[in-house]
């Protein structure tokens, strides 16, 4: 009988393993937690207490609050209106200590920052910071971020993943991002 237990708990242990690294390469999905990473601020946000200029780890900065995280590799499209979007969001939910970041990725830092003061320019973000990944190729490594998608929305709170939407920089379905917003507050 011990040896049907001890072989049915290695085959569990092994199975699950098998599953996480199965799960691992699809990037972060509901429920994994999220991991610190560092960026540079280029604009937005103006009254953080992070300078322009300076490197920090906003992940870490916001905690265990709800956040929306933006990972976005083009400012065409409809970036610039979702991006307005959500600083109205994190505006309108400041008694839910709302917060939101757009990380630009994708490219050198030099021209990621450029592209980074064009979009601030077009969107006049009060609230939310926007900033350039100290990772420019792909964003953090541990987020797995697809390399062939224009933009992704993480939805966090508590530490942990509650949605993760895939859009081309010309089809955000910003209606269904801010519902989920929604629901995650409540």
């Amino acid at each position: 009988m011990t040896r049907i237990l001890f072989s049915l708990a290695a085959l569990c242990l092994f199975t699950a393993t098998t599953v996480t690294a199965d799960d691992a390469s699809k990037g972060l999905c509901a429920g994994d937690n999220i991991s610190m990473f560092l960026v540079t601020k280029v604009a937005g946000a103006e009254d953080d207490g992070v300078e322009t200029g300076a490197t920090t780890c906003y992940r870490c900065k916001y905690g265990q609050r709800p956040m929306v995280m933006v990972f976005t590799r083009s400012t065409d499209g409809e970036v610039a209106n979702f991006v307005k979007k959500l600083d109205s969001t994190v505006a309108k939910h400041s008694d839910d200590q709302l917060k939101g970041l757009v990380t630009l990725i994708g490219g050198e830092s030099s021209q990621l920052t450029d592209q980074a003061k064009e979009i601030a320019g077009k969107v006049d973000a009060k609230h939310v910071p926007i900033v350039v990944a100290k990772d420019t190729d792909n964003g953090p490594a541990s987020y797995k971020l697809d390399d062939k998608t224009a933009v992704t929305v993480v939805l966090v709170n508590h530490s942990q993943v509650v949605a993760r939407h895939d859009f081309s920089a010309d089809n955000i379905d910003e209606a269904a991002v801010m519902n989920q917003v929604g629901e995650m507050l409540n």
